[in-house]
């Protein structure tokens, strides 16, 4: 864990996107924390799971849509994107994410815009992306249930989250705190 932390430190300053991987309950939120503490950053931190957006509702909770867009959409709303400017993004469970909305965030990463539901104009976004995952996702390239492109660019920093069992020497500090 302290070389984890350590990584953790070296990366956090950065505006690379990191990936983290590892087991249901390895703690991969914690770490993601942590990058946002020492991150500098003024924005909050936005986590979004990924496995939990229904993919008809995932555009517009995660890009935001204007007034009309849809039935409902009675007023404009800025999505989870969007509120994590000045921020970190973490996209937990990045693994389970619509093939559609692998593209648009694409877009995110790539030219920090974003656009909402039913509108032609862009948001410019400053954030900090932090992905986390319990899947193989180079294997979800090669199966082709995840974008290659999107893959690289979220794979900026990879850091690895072992589970408790593996770090035996973690649990008596974990137990005191």
């Amino acid at each position: 864990m302290r070389r984890l932390l350590d990584q953790v430190e070296r990366a956090a300053p950065s505006t690379v996107p990191v990936l983290l991987q590892g087991e249901t309950g390895s703690g991969k939120d914690v770490i993601a924390r942590c990058l946002h503490a020492a991150s500098g950053r003024r924005g909050p931190l936005v986590a979004v799971n990924c496995a939990a957006l229904s993919p008809a509702l995932a555009d517009s909770e995660l890009f935001g849509h204007v007034r009309g867009a849809f039935t409902g959409a009675e007023r404009t709303r800025p999505g989870l994107i969007e509120q994590s400017d000045r921020g970190t993004l973490l996209l937990d469970e990045v693994g389970d994410l619509d093939p559609a909305i692998q593209a648009k965030l694409l877009r995110v990463v790539e030219d920090g815009v974003v656009r909402r539901v039913g509108s032609n104009a862009v948001v410019v976004v400053d954030l900090r992306l932090v992905a986390a995952t319990n899947r193989d996702l180079a294997a979800l390239v090669v199966a082709g249930r995840f974008r290659a492109d999107l893959y690289h660019r979220l794979a900026g920093v990879t850091l690895t989250v072992y589970p408790l069992r593996e770090r035996p020497e973690d649990i008596e500090p974990l137990l005191a705190h």
